[in-house]
């Protein structure tokens, strides 16, 4: 542990999460239907180094508040393990299915996947796990490197909610690309 320590109780977690989430999705114009993802580190919101600290309350907090925020803007939700799972994602296997991603064969745990990968994965109705999606918008709670799974072009967002215990919060959204030469309009 770092000399960091934060003690932030579970529902202060689940508050800010849930508040981050909304803002993301609220500022970036997320339209129902598409996709977002989230990577978290149970670590850095306890005040810890990435990786060195998981808790699975945590987790679980984390996916208390962002779950019903999704489903209330309509969304989908892509979950981001950590690196000892080569940063696949949990999803679910309708959207999945849907969207023909490649389903691979892992379970995140608290030490390979991280906590709030386990927390989506068990929680959710039928998850399966994919190496790649790409999200419209992504929130990324501790560094965890999300902007990997969103569409070019990636605009950075500076949140008002900007941190979920002692952990930083970082978000992205796209937009698409501009093409064409000087004579090129984008708006009608």
């Amino acid at each position: 542990m770092s000399d960091t320590q934060v003690e932030t109780s579970l529902d202060e977690i689940t508050l800010h999460a849930a508040t981050a989430m909304r803002e993301l999705l609220d500022v970036a114009g997320v339209r129902p239907g598409r996709l977002v993802v989230l990577g978290a580190s149970s670590s850095e919101i306890r005040g810890g180094r990435i990786g060195k600290y998981g808790s699975q309350e945590v987790g679980e907090a984390v996916i208390a508040g962002i779950r019903p925020v999704v489903a209330e803007h309509d969304v989908r939700l892509a979950v981001q393990g950590c690196e000892h799972i080569n940063r696949a994602l949990v999803v679910d296997r309708e959207y999945a299915e849907a969207e023909r991603l490649e389903i691979v064969s892992v379970v995140p745990a608290l030490e390979a996947g991280g906590a709030v990968s386990r927390a989506a994965f068990v929680s959710a109705e039928d998850p399966v796990i994919v190496e790649r999606v790409v999200a419209d918008a992504g929130l990324d709670i501790g560094d965890t490197e999300v902007a990997m799974h969103v569409r070019w072009v990636q605009i950075p967002l500076r949140l008002q909610a900007n941190q979920v215990g002692a952990a930083r919060v970082t978000a992205v959204r796209s937009r698409p690309r501009l093409i064409g030469g000087e004579r090129a309009h984008y708006r009608l």
